[in-house]
């Protein structure tokens, strides 16, 4: 079986759309595209590197499939990108579009039709399977419990909106930390794996006052 990794680079308030360029995603009148650019670090390289040190897959949402194939067949000047533009070139890229209207002449890419095509995909044995970007892929993936790990790149800066990494309806499930990173710069990097279900407490009163009793009674009233 293999593992779903959920790789995003967010905001403080958790937007992830168009980090990389002004013309990378602009729907909905997104004004602040390549806002993550200015953030790039050798310490923030390194933790990508980190993602991507296991064998993978690239699991992409419509979109962000055809940013990238616009973008990475292309790109091999710069030792970083490109590393990761040929490491890209030799590994499966599975686009999930539920219209099929996609053009997957990119080398090695494979279309997706729906979610359940993704969970049959999961079943099969092979390296684990990583996402960039692809909002409404990744929610539909934490909606359906499929996902194993996320590595986040929080940037320090706060967009007041845009497309998030986190949507309501994502299936209640806890994460343990595995590996931290904080940069000179204010990006914090964090590894988390799937850990299993929510863990309650409290500290409540042996006997509620009388003010929590009418607190409570009023929140039930409220819904």
């Amino acid at each position: 079986m293999r593992k779903i990794v959920v790789g995003a680079q967010v905001s403080i308030d958790g937007v992830m759309q168009a980090g990389g360029a002004p013309t990378e995603d602009p729907t909905k009148g997104f004004a602040f595209g390549g806002w993550v650019m200015p953030y790039r670090c050798r310490e923030g390289a390194e933790e990508l590197d980190r993602v991507f040190e296991q064998k993978f897959d690239l699991l992409l949402g419509r979109k962000t499939y055809e940013i990238f194939a616009a973008y990475w067949p292309y790109y091999d000047d710069d030792a970083s990108r490109g590393r990761i533009a040929r490491l890209f070139k030799n590994i499966r890229k599975y686009v999930v579009s539920r219209s099929g209207e996609v053009d997957t002449s990119w080398a090695g890419s494979v279309l997706l039709r729906d979610i359940a095509d993704v969970k049959r995909l999961k079943q099969e044995d092979g390296p684990n399977l990583v996402t960039q970007g692809s909002t409404e892929l990744v929610h539909a993936l934490l909606a359906h419990d499929l996902v194993d790990a996320m590595s986040l790149f929080t940037v320090p800066v706060v967009l007041g909106g845009g497309k998030k990494l986190f949507a309501d309806g994502s299936a209640p499930r806890s994460f343990k930390l595995t590996a931290s990173r904080v940069a000179p710069n204010g990006l914090i990097v964090a590894h988390y794996e799937r850990e299993g279900e929510i863990k309650r407490g409290g500290a409540p009163l042996d006997s509620p006052s009388e003010r929590e009793m009418a607190r409570q009674e009023r929140m039930e009233r409220e819904g």
